[in-house]
């Protein structure tokens, strides 16, 4: 596992949490932030797990 795939599930958990407590309190501007939070974090994820696939490609293990 890399940094990107964990800070980006890190920013994911933190996004959901700000999101549900934006609904829950009835704050839009909270759910807002916190979604934008939630598909940033989402995405860095996704790069780190393409870049630990070319890192294994290229060590031979997959």
């Amino acid at each position: 596992m890399n940094k990107d795939q964990v800070k980006g599930r890190v920013e994911e958990a933190t996004g959901k949490v700000k999101e549900v407590a934006g609904k829950a309190t009835g704050s839009e501007s909270t759910e807002a932030k916190g979604t934008a939070q939630k598909v940033a974090g989402k995405a860095q994820a996704t790069y780190g797990d393409a870049k630990e696939k070319v890192e294994d490609k290229v060590k031979g293990k997959a």
